[in-house]
């Protein structure tokens, strides 16, 4: 019975041994996938979208004219887009950009209650002054997260947002073309 002992204590010390050399073996297989699986560590993270179907979608199916950049410079990359229409009183469109200082901007579009989808879509950016843009009569919003580009008008609010400049914010203003609607 003495003999119990030993061996029970030489299976332990076995156990744990197979253990860590195990964990050793995970670890060259890790090492060699590490070292020969190619990845770019230089990788864009975001994902650039194509829009225009949903945007001739929305153009059919909207109560409003619906806004789409023509013309934007190098460097605009799209990266959201939605169109909901469930509501036809709350009818929502979304297109997200990331500007070529990677930062990021959207055109927002709704037919729902100006004041409620503006501080929404704005993170409730507070007013502050207007401008005019291609023409355009735009209310400026000034916000701890995002800064707006505000246009009101039949029905209809237009938000051009996001953690972009001021200047990004206008030439994307400038860009947008409004056509389609119901």
């Amino acid at each position: 019975m003495g003999d119990h002992g030993v061996v029970a204590n030489k299976r332990g010390r076995q156990t744990v041994w197979d253990m860590v050399l195990s964990m050793a073996a995970i670890g060259v297989v890790v090492a060699v996938i590490y070292l020969f699986v190619p990845h770019d560590e230089n990788h864009d993270p975001v994902r650039t979208v194509s829009y225009t179907v949903e945007l001739d979608q929305a153009r059919r199916d909207a109560p409003f004219k619906v806004a789409g950049p023509v013309g934007l410079a190098k460097g605009w990359r799209a990266s959201s887009v939605t169109y909901n229409s469930a509501d036809p009183k709350n009818v929502q469109w979304h297109l997200g950009f990331v500007d070529p200082q990677n930062q990021y901007a959207a055109v927002e579009q709704s037919n729902a209650p100006a004041a409620t989808f503006i501080a929404q879509k704005s993170y409730d950016a507070r007013r502050n002054g207007t401008r005019v843009i291609a023409g355009e009569r735009w209310l400026q919003y000034y916000g701890t997260k995002y800064d707006a580009l505000v246009r009101e008008e039949s029905g209809v609010t237009t938000i051009v947002t996001g953690t972009s400049s001021p200047a990004r914010l206008t030439q994307l203003a400038a860009a947008l073309e409004e056509r389609g609607g119901k």
